[in-house]
C-alpha cells in the first residue's frame, strides 16, 4: 500500500526540533572532540576494520532502516498515513492481479452452483475472514471473541457442508454485523452497501475488500497513538537503530564521510583564496571549526543533485530536502524577476503598492511544476516576461504615466528569459543572497524563534523564505541532535587526526 507522504506536513517537523531542541548551543571545541569520555549504550561506536558482510546482516541493516525511515516518517509528517489504492488496470501488475482475482471468484462461484455446492474454497475463505475479525479485537473483548470463533468454526462448516447444511447467507450476514461494531464510522456507508448485496460470490469478494479497509483504518488508528510516543522518544530510537545499521554494515557512512570531507576542502578552499589575497597572513596554518564545516555540508544539499545518492544520515529526509530546493529555486527565480523588472523600468514602479506581489502573483502559477523533467523553464519565462510587461504597462497608463515602448519590452523579456543561462549575473546575485540568508540562520542558536536579517533584493519573497528557512532550519537542527555524535566522530578523525579515536558523549550539541 503505497504511503501518502504529503510534504506540507513540515511545520510539524519544525514543532517537534523545537520540543525535542537541546537547550545547549555550544560550538563543537577541539577538546570536546579530543575527550576520552566513557561510552554510552546509544554512542556510535569507533571505527571498525573492514569485515565481510553476510546476507542475514544486510538484510537486518535494511530492515532498521526500513523501521528507521517510517518512525521518522510517522513522527514528523503530521499528514503521514496509509492509504489504499488499487493498481493501474492498464499495468502489467494490474492486469495480472485482475486475471488472478477474477479467475478466483469465477472457480468460487462454479464449486457453489454444483449439486450438491462444493464448500471447500468457501470454507478457507470463511476461516480468512474469522482470523481478520479477530485481528481487530483489543485485549479483554472475550465475549466477541468467543462468538467470533463458534459462529465461524471452521471444523463445524466442514461438518455442516458434508450435510449440505450450511447456511452460507446466514455467516455472510453475522459477519457483516460483526464488522459493523467493529468498523470505523467512515465505513458504515460500506457496510449498508454490502448488506444490499444479494449475489453471494460479488458479497464475498465486497466483504474482503471492506475488511481491508478496516486493515488500513486500523494500521492509521496505531500510527495516530504512536506518533506522541515516537516525538518524545525520537532522537534516541533514530541514533540506536542507526548505530545497529552501523553495526551490521561498517561502510554506512561511507557517503556521510565523504559529505563531509567535500566540505571541508570548500572551506579550505575558501580560506586559502582569502590569504591569497595582498595583506593576508598566509603563513599561519588554517584552523576550520568544526560546526562550520558541518553547517556548510547542510548548505550543499539545497544545490544538491538529488540523481546521485544522499549521505547517509539524511535519507529519511531526503524527499522534504529535495522539495526545499526545489521551492528555493522557484523563489530565486521570482525574485530575479522582480529585480530585473525594477531596474529596467525604474522609478516609475519602485513606489507603487502591491506591484511587487502582483508581479510574484503572475510568476508562481508559471512556474508551477518546474522540477518535472518535461517543465520547460525558457517557454515559462517567455510567459512570464510577456504578463510582466502587460501589467507594467498597465500600472504606468493608469497613473497617465508613458507606457513601455516595444525597444523597452523587448529588453525587459530577454532579461528575463536569459535568468535560465548559466551564470546570468542577477540569477548569481540571488542565489548567493539566499544563500547567505540560509548561511545565517543555521548560525543561529536553535532555541532563537526571530529570522536573520534578510539581504537586499528577496525582501518581495521574505514570507516565502522564511517559512521554507523555518523548515529548513528545523530538519537541521533535529538531525544534528540525532546524528550529531557520528559528526563528531568523522568530524575529529578528518580534522584532529593526531587526536586519539574515542566514543563521544551522546548529547550532541545542537548548534
Amino acid at each position: 500500500m503505497p504511503l501518502n507522504d504529503d510534504q506540507s506536513s513540515d511545520s510539524d517537523s519544525s514543532r517537534l526540533s523545537e520540543s525535542t531542541a537541546s537547550s545547549s548551543d555550544s560550538e563543537y571545541s577541539r577538546q570536546s572532540f579530543n575527550s576520552d569520555s566513557s561510552s554510552k549504550p546509544s554512542s556510535p561506536a569507533s571505527a571498525s576494520p573492514p569485515k565481510m558482510v553476510t546476507f542475514d546482516e544486510l538484510m537486518a541493516a535494511a530492515r532498521n532502516l526500513t523501521n528507521l525511515t517510517l518512525a521518522h516518517e510517522i513522527a514528523v509528517n503530521a499528514n503521514f498515513c496509509i492509504k489504499h489504492e488499487d493498481l493501474p488496470q492498464n499495468s502489467f501488475a494490474g492486469t495480472v492481479k485482475q486475471i488472478v482475482h477474477k479467475a478466483f471468484w469465477d472457480c468460487l462461484e462454479s464449486e457453489l452452483n454444483e449439486d450438491p455446492p462444493e464448500y471447500e474454497h468457501a470454507i478457507k475463505l470463511f476461516a480468512e475472514i474469522k482470523e481478520i475479525l479477530l485481528s481487530f479485537l483489543t485485549p479483554g473483548a472475550n465475549r466477541i471473541q468467543n462468538q467470533i470463533c463458534e459462529v465461524l468454526d471452521t471444523d463445524l462448516i466442514r461438518q455442516q457442508a458434508e450435510h449440505n447444511a450450511v447456511d452460507i447467507h446466514g455467516l455472510a450476514n453475522y459477519i457483516i454485523t460483526t464488522m459493523g461494531k467493529l468498523c470505523a464510522p467512515i465505513r458504515d456507508n460500506d457496510i449498508k452497501q454490502l448488506k444490499a448485496t444479494d449475489n453471494i460470490v460479488e458479497l464475498l469478494r465486497q466483504i474482503f475488500h471492506v475488511l481491508d479497509l478496516m486493515k488500513m483504518d486500523m494500521a492509521n488508528y496505531t500510527i495516530q497513538n504512536l506518533r506522541p510516543y515516537l516525538q518524545r522518544n525520537l532522537v534516541d530510537y533514530e541514533r540506536t537503530k542507526f548505530q545497529e545499521i552501523l553495526e551490521e554494515t561498517p561502510s554506512a557512512l561511507d557517503l556521510t564521510t565523504e559529505w563531509i570531507k567535500e566540505s571541508i576542502e570548500d572551506e579550505l578552499s575558501s580560506i586559502y583564496d582569502e590569504s591569497s589575497s595582498p595583506g593576508a597572513d598566509s603563513s599561519s596554518k588554517p584552523s576550520l571549526s568544526p560546526t562550520l564545516v558541518l553547517n556548510n555540508g547542510y548548505l550543499k544539499l539545497l544545490q544538491w543533485d538529488y540523481h546521485k545518492t544522499i549521505p547517509e544520515t539524511l535519507i529519511t529526509d531526503e524527499a522534504r530536502l529535495q522539495e526545499l530546493r526545489e521551492k528555493l529555486n522557484q523563489l530565486k527565480i521570482i525574485a530575479c524577476v522582480c529585480l530585473i523588472t525594477n531596474n529596467t523600468v525604474g522609478a516609475a514602479i519602485v513606489n507603487v503598492p502591491d506591484l511587487a506581489d502582483q508581479l510574484k502573483r503572475i510568476s508562481f502559477p508559471l512556474l508551477e511544476g518546474m522540477n518535472k523533467k518535461t517543465f520547460d523553464l525558457k517557454e515559462a519565462l517567455n510567459a512570464i516576461g510577456v504578463q510582466i510587461c502587460s501589467k507594467v504597462n498597465r500600472s504606468l497608463s493608469e497613473r497617465d504615466l508613458p507606457t513601455l515602448n516595444t525597444e523597452m519590452q523587448n529588453n525587459l523579456m530577454g532579461q528575463i528569459a536569459s535568468i535560465v543561462e548559466e551564470n546570468n549575473p542577477v540569477s548569481s546575485l540571488i542565489d548567493k543572497r539566499i544563500q547567505l540568508f540560509m548561511k545565517s540562520l543555521l548560525a543561529l542558536p536553535s532555541f532563537q524563534k526571530c529570522m536573520p536579517t534578510l539581504p537586499g533584493g528577496l525582501s518581495v519573497i521574505q514570507t516565502e523564505m522564511e517559512f521554507v528557512g523555518s523548515q529548513y532550519a528545523s530538519i537541521v537542527n533535529f538531525n544534528k541532535q540525532v546524528y550529531g555524535p557520528f559528526y563528531a566522530n568523522i568530524l575529529r578523525k578528518l580534522l584532529f587526526s593526531e587526536a586519539p579515536m574515542g566514543k563521544v558523549e551522546t548529547e550532541a550539541p545542537t548548534n
